[in-house]
């Protein structure tokens, strides 16, 4: 809080997510979703879902349809079989990010691709700086050492060198916090930031955060982040 009362980091604890449970899917919403509705938690700028999905051996989503949505997949562990109508068949790995440009309207299904593990996956929607984009796709592997203790640019509408294309102006950014690790991420003018704890436990500006929390971050010039004692975040600078 500053001087004049504003909040400047608001915390959203994990438990206070929504929930969908299935026989097959836990998943926990940041932001509206589904039978999950809270007016003051519809999006954040641009960010309008993160969710949370453990995915069972044998489960998944079945075709679907999305349109005007950039939605990024990030894979915490596990696998995950995707295919879509423009043809796209491929399987998203550990340590791998993919990108869905839904633009015009796309069809796309989701399982585990292993019948015994348990997939772990954040699934992200941005909404697009421009309706009825061409539908695209793209993926890419990230690994973990080269997220140690310093940031990395997993998907970017800004330009971010070696990240998934997405078409709104919003990097996303990754680290793994080990030992006393820390890292720091200006913000410019104007922007904001969310944080979203993947696992473990972290310091953001000296707030204590644990898995599955995120932060909306305002009127501040730096996002600092340190171990407590460790974990995975994903960082999004945003309009």
């Amino acid at each position: 809080m500053d001087e004049k009362g504003v909040i400047m980091i608001a915390v959203h604890p994990a438990a206070a997510r929504g929930a969908t449970r299935l026989p097959w899917l836990d998943s926990r919403h940041s932001f509206s979703f589904g039978d999950y509705r809270d007016p003051a938690r519809m999006q954040f700028g641009p960010l309008r879902v993160i969710n949370d999905d453990r995915i069972a051996g044998g489960g998944g989503f079945r075709p679907h349809s999305h349109a005007d949505m950039e939605i990024v997949t990030f894979m915490i562990s596990g696998a995950l079989a995707h295919e879509d109508s423009t043809g796209g068949r491929e399987t998203i790995g550990p340590e791998e990010v993919q990108r869905m440009s839904a633009g015009t309207g796309i069809t796309h299904s989701e399982f585990n691709a292993d019948p015994d593990v348990e997939a772990h996956l954040l699934q992200i929607w941005l909404l697009p700086e421009t309706m009825g984009l061409t539908p695209g796709y793209e993926q890419k592997l990230f690994p973990r050492a080269g997220r140690r203790n310093r940031l990395c640019a997993l998907a970017s509408g800004r330009g971010a060198a070696g990240a998934v294309r997405i078409y709104q102006d919003v990097d996303i950014h990754a680290t793994v916090l080990e030992g006393d690790g820390t890292v720091s991420h200006p913000l410019d003018l104007g922007r904001r930031a969310w944080v979203q704890v993947a696992s473990g436990a972290v310091t953001l500006n000296g707030l204590l955060l644990g898995e599955g929390d995120g932060a909306a971050v305002t009127d501040e010039t730096e996002v600092i982040l340190g171990a407590a004692p460790g974990g995975e975040v994903l960082l999004f600078d945003l309009p």
